[in-house]
């Protein structure tokens, strides 16, 4: 059966849960803003998909999520009329020999993942797996199921394969998912607001994510890299044609305002100890978001008659929102 559907808000979920749903029902997306939706949580992000290493800070059950995500991934991006990059070749997190203690410290509370595991290794291992990162650290830690996404070449093809499908577009435009003419007009809407139903969703907060886009040619790392800092783990993620993504993984903030000089500082000093051809990289942007979170930090996927609403994906965004936007979808019959 066929159902008319309102998704709204067209952030990450949203764009997932619209794909999903276009290839069924007849779909409206809602969005405050425009089709690039610049506020979205999903637009400023690094989009890497590491269960293990969330596992050292979530639940089991959602690092086992995570993992059901990334294999949902390949079969969302194939969807698509662009290609999107996307990418399972691991990540590995390295430290400076004064970080040593925190390094231990992640391995041990790593948790086993059905199966996989992470690896402890030496220096010429690291410089196996990432040859120019030679010399430059004697630990690190290899995590291989991981992997990542561009998010922006995923934001873009999204929009354009739904357009394609003939999906309608209501943009500049703030809705009330529990508007009685909104409910008249659809069989089910499905909530993906993130922080925009903060005003009405209870203990929903923003947790501030920072992230600075470079070019950097003389650099040529093959999967993500995480460096242990004194204040917050900050990643390098490699994207196509020689950009990167560097970033922490939270600051608990609901500031929006844009990047201190500290944060810029950390964030291009510490790339730079990992790999000097950052010194010589140019910087495309430096953005700032806040990612929607409840209290307990774990997502949260809910439905009170025809309305379904998923949030609070905290920083498991793209790690986590294939599989509870595949459980929302599954509520409709």
């Amino acid at each position: 059966m066929s159902y008319n559907i309102a998704v709204v808000g067209f952030g990450l979920t949203g764009r997932l849960a619209a794909l999903e749903l276009s290839l069924k029902h007849n779909v409206t997306v809602y969005e405050a803003g425009d089709e690039q939706a610049l506020d979205s949580a999903g637009r400023v992000a690094a989009a890497m998909l590491a269960p293990l290493a969330e596992s050292v800070l979530c639940e089991q059950d959602l690092a086992l999520l995570g993992l059901d995500s990334i294999a949902r991934w390949p079969s969302i991006l194939a969807q698509l009329d662009d290609e999107v990059f996307f990418q399972q070749q691991g990540s590995l997190v390295v430290a400076h020999q004064q970080d040593k203690g925190d390094l231990q410290s992640f391995m041990q509370r790593l948790k086993p993942l059905a199966g996989h595991h992470g690896h402890q290794l030496t220096g010429s291992q690291i410089s196996e797996l990432e040859p120019e990162l030679a010399g430059r650290f004697n630990q690190g830690v290899y995590l291989p199921c991981e992997g990542q996404i561009d998010n922006q070449a995923f934001y873009q093809a999204s929009f354009k394969t739904l357009k394609q499908r003939n999906v309608s577009f209501k943009f500049a435009q703030v809705i009330d998912v529990n508007c009685e003419k909104l409910q008249q007009s659809f069989d089910y809407i499905i909530d993906c607001r993130g922080l925009g139903a903060k005003s009405t969703v209870c203990k929903l907060r923003g947790v501030r994510g920072e992230v600075v886009r470079l070019y950097a040619p003389e650099v040529n790392l093959i999967r993500p890299v995480r460096l242990m800092h004194p204040r917050y783990p900050i990643y390098i993620a490699p994207k196509p044609n020689h950009q990167y993504v560097i970033g922490a993984t939270e600051i608990e903030s609901q500031d929006n305002g844009p990047a201190t000089v500290r944060s810029t500082l950390e964030l291009l000093s510490a790339a730079y100890t990992v790999h000097s051809g950052f010194a010589e990289a140019r910087v495309l942007n430096i953005q700032t978001g806040l990612r929607p979170a409840f209290s307990d930090n774990r997502p949260q996927v809910t439905q009170q008659q025809q309305l379904i609403s998923i949030n609070g994906l905290y920083r498991h965004g793209y790690l986590l929102a294939p599989s509870l936007v595949a459980d929302a979808v599954a509520r409709i019959n």
